[in-house]
């Protein structure tokens, strides 16, 4: 077995916590510490976006550093290489239109943009470069090193290259998919279709569940999903009601599998696109292709906000409007419309911070208060 063989063997051991559909490209890119160091992560109990996250982010830095200087990221890194980092990523676009040298080299770019890497075509957002950095620090702590990410010439360095690149903060959804909204997303899903059932599914559970992330609706299980005892309601028939269990999270703890509710509606959409594609274990929302054929492979979190947009298309909505993650800003608007406590709603989305759930609920009142309306 090759070593690239083997470490792509030793990253399917992990794909239950962390799934990763580059598993190859991975194993081609990541040095065996990198491995180790996951696997480790893993059976401490990080949680799975965490890892994700810094997965992507390892990921990126060491093709980076191959594209820039033909060698993996060094540990601890020098303070050049970290400056070059920052040069390469936060560019003052008026300055190359004149001269294009600056900024990240063009060899360099076409590198990492035909490996998917790079997407942007304008510098890198501020705070992704300060994440990436900070992933690269804590690595770094991790094996027991210490780099220069605290060196005065780096702070200076980041901060006037955010000076030279002004970029006006934006939403990740300009609008919320509040309940009307979803109502018209759902209506486009009614052919009988595969896809259709799919997407019904995605759209309710997304957003019943508390606004989950698009990671996480697209990484879900079928081992995460347990039927509980209906529901009784009093003007009609129990409702049926499932358990998704979310697992370990940043803030949940090691022990602690933290668990959401979905109850009615949700919960017979899932059922019917299960039954519909007759997934009777691992990933739940699977691709469709054009013949009407269920993929064996888990869909990508990208898919889940296409299929937002896609909705919005077909239910004559302005697609840019809206994503994946409007479900969840969404979810906390409509909760706080229909008068739901914050704590009640926050139980659901499991938000940690009360300022920032509380932030959907506050202008929901403002919206609708008497403050808005002295000429009504």
């Amino acid at each position: 077995m090759s070593v690239v063989d083997r470490r792509a063997h030793e990253l399917d051991t992990i794909a239950a916590v962390l799934p990763m559909e580059r598993r190859d490209e991975l194993a081609e890119l990541l040095t065996d510490q990198d491995v180790e160091t996951l696997r480790h992560l893993v059976n401490e109990g990080m949680g799975a976006n965490t890892l994700d996250a810094l997965t992507s982010d390892l990921t990126y830095l060491q093709a980076w550093s191959l594209a820039a200087t033909g060698k993996s990221l060094p540990w601890p890194a020098p303070e050049a290489l970290l400056l070059k980092f920052v040069a390469h990523h936060l560019w003052d676009p008026a300055k190359r239109e004149n001269d294009p040298e600056h900024g990240m080299p063009a060899e360099v770019e076409h590198n990492l943009r035909g490996q998917g890497f790079l997407k942007v075509t304008t510098p890198h957002a501020p705070d992704t470069v300060r994440r990436r950095l900070a992933t690269w620090s804590t690595l770094t702590k991790w094996r027991g090193l210490t780099g220069a990410f605290a060196s005065p010439a780096l702070k200076s360095a980041i901060r006037l290259a955010v000076r030279a690149t002004p970029r006006p903060r934006k939403r990740k959804s300009a609008r919320a998919v509040t309940g009307d909204v979803l109502a018209k997303m759902l209506a486009t899903c009614s052919s009988g279709s595969l896809r259709d059932i799919r997407d019904r599914a995605i759209l309710m559970v997304a957003f019943a569940s508390g606004g989950r992330r698009r990671s996480k609706i697209a990484g879900l299980r079928r081992e995460q999903l347990t039927v509980e005892p209906p529901i009784a309601v009093e003007d009609g028939p129990p409702l049926p009601s499932l358990a998704i269990h979310l697992g370990r999270t940043k803030t949940s703890g090691a022990d602690h599998d933290e668990v959401v509710y979905l109850t009615g509606r949700p919960v017979e959409a899932l059922d019917a696109w299960i039954d519909a594609a007759r997934i009777d274990k691992g990933s739940v929302f699977r691709r469709v292709d054009r013949r009407g054929n269920v993929s064996k492979r888990t869909l990508d979190p990208k898919s889940v906000n296409d299929i937002v947009k896609q909705r919005a298309v077909l239910a004559g909505l302005e697609p840019g409007e809206f994503s994946a993650h409007g479900l969840r800003s969404g979810y906390l608007t409509e909760a706080a419309n229909r008068g739901i406590p914050l704590p009640e709603a926050m139980e659901q989305s499991r938000h940690r911070s009360v300022q920032q759930a509380s932030s959907y609920y506050n202008n929901a009142t403002r919206r609708n208060g008497r403050a808005a309306r002295l000429l009504d």
